[in-house]
């Protein structure tokens, strides 16, 4: 065959070495915008040149006869073998690398592009080849195909005409003898004994073999350019200080602090002070002192990561700028759907972004953290991922938000993208117990902390407490009362079933009501959010007068509510609350009322001393004149002087357990044990209504997969459990075809016979019978 004949991929048929020149291209922008990859330690000068050579030998066992048969679409004999084996015997032939060791590294790299090393070895060589007998004496296990051997499938290469190419494409001549003789042993060894961290070539392999992925799955789809950050990407920044020096004011101090500070930073400020503005300065600083690196912007929250990305993609042009969470497809769907994109076409664009984003192609990334943490798990493709961490920023927003088991996850990817990665990392809060401060402290070692001045804390003086004794639900007529005097009222309860109860029995009090808590599903949580956010942009009372809701509230929307009534809860939760009230500090002081009871199901929820600690400092008398957010700090410590002891033994048992994750996280061999660990950190489950059901299925028959999904409610794991021994919840399956050909496809699901609906959401207290849709 000639070099134009030798084919790497078919529809369209693409020639081997436009593929190769492909990845190549790939090679080249990754070399610009990861040149500082070389001030990682044990990271040799000549990276670049280890990853080009690499690209170049990596597929060239797509010169086999039978996968050239296949990439034609002729009858062949091919078997399902693998490609990329046949492309050892040149590296090996090929002496252009003295360094053994580095050699050895690039062989792995190669070898491991596609397929982990233990499904390579048992499913494809353990299963195909009957060859020489392995180095330590010991025999294969063969397959049923096993009857072929390796040395003459090798030769079935073409291999004169690889030679040629490789020497009037690429100035590579192989003289050596091609030797095919225990080929495979040493994928066998690094099963057995993989490279770990404490080896001196741990980082040499992860992020050659990150960056050898890259280049081929960027080169594969043929991409020619890819993002990166650069100095005008902070112009925004510029016309924000211009305007507000036009209007005579300018940054605030802790702004101005980041915006000359290189290396770690903690800053304390409160809720409206311009903390995303200080973190893009702090970035700026660090790139006008020529440094490079993507971007991670690390919220809790679904809808606070949605409103980041909506938020920098105004400023930032908006190819540089995505997000990564687990509704992501939701909101895609919702947001082509606005732009009327047709079923096909939606389809089309809902997976282009999803790959965009979540691959280095896009440098600004707004993200929850265990889009961070499934790394440190060793899920597939973790080794391109801790090569695009390198040299890069991690901004931690609302970093108090985290239970006790996710914050050690959080202290132990701190630890390790800043002492082996030189990660950067600012983190943000306006309400950090001290206790947290010093976990974050120790991860992150050296940093500058970065406080607001007290002068500050004073323009924002914007809130007075007052303490009503009682519960909630029992003083309802206060609430009514503002109602009908025409104010913007906020109530947040603690749990959905007393939200549900609370809006009932106000609604009907107001213009217009929004319920918004955590039982919804997905198409109506958007549906009332929507509503809520298009009232806010046209701050209009008569759209949304009184919003209802539990700490979704708390943790999501960008709202501005006039008063706000709070059955009681911890103090950083209520600090949230309160600062969806008079959040643009244009009402003068607005009142946050805070009942003293609770109800007996919100103990489940909260610890009840710290409740009432949170009350003894709420109930302080000066507190009723304008709260001074500068003693907010006093407050937060004195309720939380540390974790109780169930919470601090979750997290001594979670930190240890990954840190011993880490000494087992192996380049090239992913665990399905590990990937099954991840997962199940996640606590929750989800349920269809059985009222939606024909709506269900009608989605899955049109393959709107994603509407669907979005029919179903999340609950917790143990409500799972609960209403599964109930008989309130039953797995069901559907089945229709997927194709012309009459083939089915078969979609498993579980369905719930409790109440739901649009308005109110999931009813945990109200069931009905289960229905016969066959009879319907």
């Amino acid at each position: 065959m000639s070099m134009n004949e030798i084919l790497a991929k078919s529809e369209p048929q693409l020639p081997l070495y436009v593929h190769i020149d492909d990845c190549l291209k790939i090679h080249s922008l990754l070399k610009d915008q990861f040149a500082d990859i070389t001030k990682i330690p044990n990271i040799p000068t000549e990276f670049w040149e280890y990853v080009r050579i690499c690209m170049i030998f990596h597929d060239l066992g797509k010169s086999h006869i039978e996968f050239q048969n296949i990439l034609r679409n002729q009858p062949n004999k091919w078997d399902k073998q693998r490609h990329e084996l046949f492309s050892l015997p040149f590296f090996e032939a090929f002496d252009g690398i003295d360094n053994e060791s580095v050699k050895y590294l690039m062989l792995l790299a190669i070898t491991g592009h596609h397929k982990d090393f233990g499904n390579l070895y048992s499913k494809y060589i353990n299963n195909f080849y009957q060859d020489e007998t392995p180095d330590d004496g010991l025999q294969l296990n063969l397959g049923s195909i096993a009857a072929r051997t390796f040395k003459d499938e090798f030769k079935k290469v073409d291999v004169e005409a690889i030679k040629q190419l490789l020497k009037d494409k690429y100035g590579i001549e192989i003289n050596r003898r091609i030797n095919i003789s225990n080929q495979f042993n040493f994928i066998r060894k690094y099963n057995n004994k993989g490279v770990i961290i404490n080896n001196a070539n741990y980082w040499f392999l992860v992020l050659l073999f990150g960056a050898v992925k890259n280049c081929d799955h960027l080169g594969s789809a043929r991409i020619q350019h890819i993002s990166s950050v650069n100095t005008q990407d902070f112009q925004f920044l510029t016309n924000q200080q211009k305007y507000l020096q036009e209007k005579g004011l300018d940054f605030y101090q802790h702004q101005k602090i980041c915006a000359q500070t290189l290396g770690n930073v903690i800053l304390t400020a409160p809720t409206g002070s311009g903390k995303t503005e200080s973190a893009f300065l702090w970035i700026k600083n660090h790139f006008s002192f020529n440094q490079t690196g993507r971007i991670f912007y690390i919220l809790p929250f679904t809808a606070s990561i949605n409103a980041m990305f909506e938020r920098l993609s105004a400023v930032i042009e908006k190819e540089k700028v995505g997000m990564l969470h687990g509704k992501l497809s939701a909101y895609l769907n919702d947001y082509f759907e606005e732009h009327q994109y047709s079923q096909n076409t939606k389809k089309e664009a809902i997976d282009e972004l999803k790959n965009k984003f979540k691959y280095v192609t896009t440098p600004i990334k707004v993200c929850t953290p265990f889009q961070l943490l499934k790394h440190l798990f060793g899920l597939k493709g973790f080794e391109q991922g801790l090569f695009e961490w390198t040299n890069s920023y991690f901004i931690f927003d609302e970093i108090h938000a985290y239970d006790p088991k996710t914050f050690a996850q959080i202290k132990v990817l701190l630890e390790f993208a800043t002492q082996y990665l030189n990660v950067k990392v600012m983190v943000m809060t306006a309400t950090l117990p001290n206790f947290l401060r010093k976990h974050i402290q120790e991860a992150i070692k050296t940093f500058t902390p970065v406080n607001t001045d007290n002068s500050l804390f004073k323009e924002f003086k914007r809130h007075r407490i007052i303490l009503k004794e009682g519960l909630l639900a029992n003083n309802l007529d206060i609430i009514i009362n503002d109602l009908k005097a025409g104010k913007k009222v906020l109530v947040v309860c603690n749990t959905v079933l007393e939200a549900q109860k609370v809006y009932r029995d106000l609604k009907d009090y107001s213009t217009n009501a929004v319920l918004l808590h955590g039982g919804f599903n997905g198409e109506d949580r958007n549906r009332h959010e929507q509503t809520l956010l298009k009232a806010e942009k046209r701050d209009d009372l008569k759209d949304v007068n009184l919003l209802v809701g539990t700490q979704a509230i708390e943790i999501s929307l960008d709202i501005d509510f006039e008063v706000i009534y709070s059955e009681p809860a911890p103090i950083d939760a209520l600090l949230q609350r309160f600062g969806r009230v008079n959040r643009k500090r244009q009402r003068g002081i607005s009142t946050c009322f805070v009942f003293t009871e609770n109800n007996s199901s919100d103990f489940y929820m909260y610890d009840k001393d710290v409740i009432k600690r949170t009350l003894e400092m709420l109930s302080k008398p000066e507190n009723e004149e304008s709260i001074d957010e500068a003693t907010l700090q006093e407050y937060i410590d004195h309720v939380y002087e540390s974790w109780n002891k169930k919470q601090e033994d979750e997290f001594r048992m979670t930190y240890d357990t990954m840190k011993m994750t880490l000494d087992n996280l192996v380049p090239l061999k992913h665990s399905k044990d590990k990937e099954e660990d991840f997962y199940k950190s996640f606590d929750g489950a989800k349920i269809l209504p059985q009222e939606l059901k024909q709506d269900f299925e009608g989605y899955l028959m049109s393959f709107d997969f994603i509407k669907a999904d979005n029919l179903k409610v999340s609950i917790k794991k143990n409500r799972f459990s609960q209403w599964s021994v109930s008989g309130n919840i039953r797995k069901e399956s559907f089945s229709f075809e997927k194709n012309k050909k009459g083939d089915l496809l078969k979609i498993e699901y579980f369905i719930t016979n409790k109440v739901y609906d649009p308005e109110f959401g999931l009813f945990k207290d109200k069931q009905q019978p289960w229905q016969d849709f066959n009879t319907l």
